[in-house]
């Protein structure tokens, strides 16, 4: 259906702009911990007569890879990209087009690709108002992959959140602020009336190693008594240094922060942010055992917030969170805390694969079986 072209690019432009998992400073990053980075310009044309015969684009797109079993086999991810191929069609109305459009870029794709390679996932930058709305999407895919014999398959472990909310910050601080529910209000103006305050550290300053072994401790805690899995302290250290070294060359790229909340000598809770000219991402956060009845975690946001507006991104993007307003679901309390700070919806589709090996089938079933154990089996363990 669609006639796509690929081609490599030695180089990618450098750009502040649009989702940070496309940007070259975070491919880079994951380039440095354990993935494969290249970069390509890939541009598309529907190639049937018909009304929407001159349906088309081009982008430049960040492909990254990985190998494991010692080198054995690969998988390839492409985040938040594609989008819808047409602007102002209803998104339940371009199944097909989209369905399509995925596949045909994965197999022109492919002879780029480690002939190892098991899959293409891709992250599309496709999102809906509701779950349910988005359900409805991603089920016509299954029929239309099916229909068409196309080498679509929803995958069952996502990569990025597909659920999040988005707070915009185009609006003035006494208007993000009403915006909020009260009590969200109310916690932050308790928590800096009781004393906490918020510190800020990049990657440039001094004290980066021990505020950063203070963020570790608090992340610790939080993994043990959440049953989550973290990385490890070298990663964080090595996302906030290679922002501040390449601000400090003169280079545009994403703002990455590591705030930290206090009372008297008490760390509360701490956040690493990531702020680029579209958005700015609450990328980790944790918090401690002691005085949760100041609320630190309240001000955190709030502090960052505002510095994600002066900084002039366009929106706040708390990164993760569950579809919907469940009292059943374990992170109940999670979608409570986020969505009171009165910002919008958004569900993504999730990852997508597309296999391009018979062993697919054996890695798509470890996986599975993989975070089962993370999710359920050892994160009860931790839990106890």
């Amino acid at each position: 259906m669609f006639a796509v072209e690929i081609k490599e690019l030695g180089a990618i432009q450098r750009t502040n702009s649009g989702y940070f998992q496309q940007t070259p400073f975070w491919s880079e990053f994951k380039a440095a911990h354990g993935w494969t980075f290249r970069a390509f310009r890939i541009s598309w044309k529907k190639d049937e007569s018909g009304a929407d015969a001159d349906l088309c684009g081009e982008e430049d797109v960040c492909v990254l890879t990985r190998a494991f079993l010692h080198g054995k086999l690969t998988i390839a991810y492409v985040p938040l990209f594609p989008s819808l191929p047409a602007k102002d069609i209803a998104a339940n109305e371009q199944n097909i087009e989209f369905s399509n459009l995925l596949n045909d870029i994965a197999l022109s794709l492919k002879p780029f690709l480690p002939k190892n390679t098991l899959c293409i996932r891709f992250d599309p930058a496709v999102g809906f108002d509701t779950p349910d709305e988005r359900d409805y999407f991603v089920r016509g895919i299954k029929v239309i992959a099916f229909a068409d014999r196309l080498r679509l398959k929803k995958s069952r472990v996502d990569i990025q959140p597909p659920d999040s909310t988005r707070i915009f910050l185009e609006p003035t601080e006494e208007e993000l602020l009403s915006a909020m529910k009260s009590k969200w209000r109310y916690n932050i103006n308790l928590s800096a009336r009781k004393g906490v305050t918020v510190t800020r550290t990049t990657g440039a300053e001094e004290a980066l190693d021990a505020e950063l072994d203070v963020f570790y401790d608090l992340y610790k805690i939080t993994a043990e008594r959440d049953g989550i899995a973290i990385h490890s302290r070298d990663y964080y250290r090595d996302l906030l240094v290679k922002s501040a070294e390449e601000r400090t060359a003169g280079k545009d790229v994403p703002v990455v922060s590591l705030y930290i909340a206090r009372h008297e000598a008490d760390a509360l809770g701490a956040i690493i942010t990531l702020n680029s000219k579209t958005e700015s991402i609450y990328l980790y956060g944790c918090s401690s055992n002691v005085k949760r009845n100041l609320m630190p975690n309240f001000l955190l946001q709030w502090t960052a917030m505002k510095d994600a507006k002066a900084y002039g991104s366009h929106w706040y993007d708390m990164y993760g969170m569950p579809p919907t307003d469940d009292e059943n679901h374990p992170m109940h309390g999670l979608y409570l805390f986020k969505t009171g700070f009165g910002g919008k919806n958004i569900h993504r589709i999730g990852s997508i694969d597309v296999p391009l090996s018979a062993l697919y089938r054996l890695y798509d079933c470890a996986e599975r079986a993989r975070a089962f154990w993370h999710k359920k089996i050892l994160k009860k363990i931790r839990g106890r």
